[in-house]
């Protein structure tokens, strides 16, 4: 990480036992080379196991991470990058309207068939990732699940975490898989409007839609 970097990320960190109320033993190693050790596992998509020498050893990163996740870093490094990102393009920090997609990847043969299942319009038997952004593409909130879940169903659970993660949210953008029920209950539970954008009958391949 550049020193720019870490100026941002250190302060999201939990606080040290050693330096809250209750005491603790001072951290061993530094929570820098943690967090460079996490972003080369997630960059080169390697085991735990296969981190390099040149890192804390991997019992000790992953021990970080499971302590992290459990204090929700990640949330709290994507909603403050996500605000940074948005005030310096002059908008508002915390958005009004999002949209709304998903997309199934094929699972590999070690994920359980308990959260797999087949996706019949796309030929595609694995996980779908439901993902819901702002209107400049940046993450706000995603939901992964089995393939066979229909969109509006899945989101449902999407719009949930939309709402509690960014509740001025008030406009939903979404394509024709999400339509029917979902726009009433949006309404009914979240007072969020879904818009369905719609595509032509008479559009062939790929077209840029408005919104």
């Amino acid at each position: 990480m550049t020193d720019a970097e870490w100026s941002v990320l250190e302060p999201l960190l939990p606080v040290p036992a050693c330096a809250s109320a209750g005491g603790g033993h001072p951290e061993r190693y530094c929570r820098r080379e943690i967090v460079d050790a996490l972003r080369y596992l997630v960059d080169q998509g390697c085991k735990w196991r296969g981190l390099p020498r040149d890192f804390a050893p991997w019992k000790r990163v992953y021990a970080y991470f499971l302590r992290w996740e459990k204090a929700c870093v990640t949330e709290r490094v994507v909603d403050e990058l996500r605000r940074r990102v948005r005030a310096a393009a002059g908008r508002d920090p915390e958005p009004s309207a999002a949209i709304i997609d998903s997309q199934s990847v094929r699972a590999a043969a070690t994920v359980g068939a308990g959260t797999r299942g087949w996706d019949n319009g796309k030929k595609v038997t694995g996980r779908k990732r439901h993902i819901a952004v702002d209107t400049l593409g940046l993450l706000i909130c995603v939901f992964a699940g089995p393939a066979n879940v229909q969109d509006r169903d899945a989101a449902r659970v999407l719009l949930g975490l939309l709402h509690l993660v960014c509740p001025r949210v008030t406009l939903v953008w979404a394509d024709g898989g999400y339509a029917g029920q979902l726009v009433k209950t949006a309404r009914k539970y979240w007072s969020l409007t879904v818009h369905i954008v719609k595509r032509s009958d008479a559009t062939q391949g790929f077209v840029v839609l408005p919104r």
